[in-house]
């Protein structure tokens, strides 16, 4: 019973959440996240996306404690993330991490290991395995100021997951970073979910969040204006698709009825049309302007 419970409790649940900044010139305040929820599940991936200054960057610091939330509240496994323990179960990739550029990858990796606490054999082996991992294995022992932007990008990946964290909370991962690059980043993102670690994705890049999220948030202005299940909201809710196989012109022109009774057709899927998630952003972000 124990261990059911424990499986119900969110790896993220933020309730609420608002942000005011003060602003330089004036004195009033700016309100930079606006009444924002999100509940996220371990093992799942989610992806919050939004422009830039829409508050995306804002809520993964509240989340993370790195800023208090002005009202609301964050959790990570059930811990208020004001608490330093919150964050025992976290790797975190910003979305321009600074590191030792005369350090090598495998260096790099032992110096984050040590703070985290391992040593010995166990950090070795740790290392290695981060290493095959986010595949620089080839660049164990080249220094990081020879590495290119993919390459840095996936050693931080790998730094974030040295203590084996529950969650990694990702913030624009694939920034300048070229086609390749940003395609084995999508790899790691879906070796991370087989290992039923629970990603947390903050992008504007909406074909790399359609290809492995399975919960969006759209973010816009500080406000959700859209959040759900990836499947569910790039459905055209008013259409239907029948997907035939095999099917010669006279059966494709017959209602679904005949298509039951025919031996010549396969049905595949019945279900809704798919538009595309940028689709989706523009039409919400353009409602909410409207509005």
């Amino acid at each position: 019973m124990i261990g059911l419970m424990v499986e119900t409790i969110p790896a993220v649940e933020i309730k609420n959440l608002v942000k005011d900044f003060k602003t330089s010139l004036r004195k009033q305040m700016l309100r930079a996240v606006n009444d924002v929820s999100i509940r996220i599940m371990p093992g799942e991936v989610y992806g919050l996306i939004g422009p830039n200054g829409s508050g995306k960057s804002t809520t993964m610091k509240a989340l993370l404690g790195l800023v208090a939330p002005t009202s609301g509240n964050c959790a990570i496994f059930g811990k208020d993330s004001l608490k330093v323990d919150s964050r025992n179960d976290v790797g975190f990739l910003p979305e321009n991490p600074y590191f030792y550029k005369h350090l090598s990858g495998g260096e790099t990796l032992k110096f984050y290991g040590k703070l985290c606490g391992l040593k010995g054999k166990i950090l070795n082996d740790r290392v290695g395995e981060l290493l095959q991992l986010v595949d620089l294995e080839g660049a164990r022992d080249r220094r990081l100021g020879g590495y290119s932007k993919g390459m840095l990008q996936r050693i931080g990946l790998a730094q974030a997951l040295v203590q084996e964290p529950r969650l990694v909370i990702l913030d624009e991962p694939t920034a300048g970073v070229d086609p390749i690059g940003s395609r084995q980043i999508r790899d790691l993102i879906f070796k991370l979910r087989e290992r039923g670690i629970t990603v947390f994705l903050c992008s504007h890049l909406l074909e790399q969040v359609q290809e492995v999220c399975d919960h969006v948030g759209i973010i816009f202005r500080g406000k959700m204006v859209k959040e759900g299940r990836l499947d569910d909201l790039i459905a055209i809710e008013d259409q239907t698709e029948i997907i035939l196989k095999n099917a010669d012109r006279e059966l494709i022109s017959q209602i679904t009825g005949l298509v039951e009774k025919s031996g010549n057709a396969t049905l595949v899927r019945t279900g809704k049309p798919r538009t595309t998630l940028e689709r989706l952003f523009l039409r919400e972000t353009n409602r909410e302007k409207d509005s």
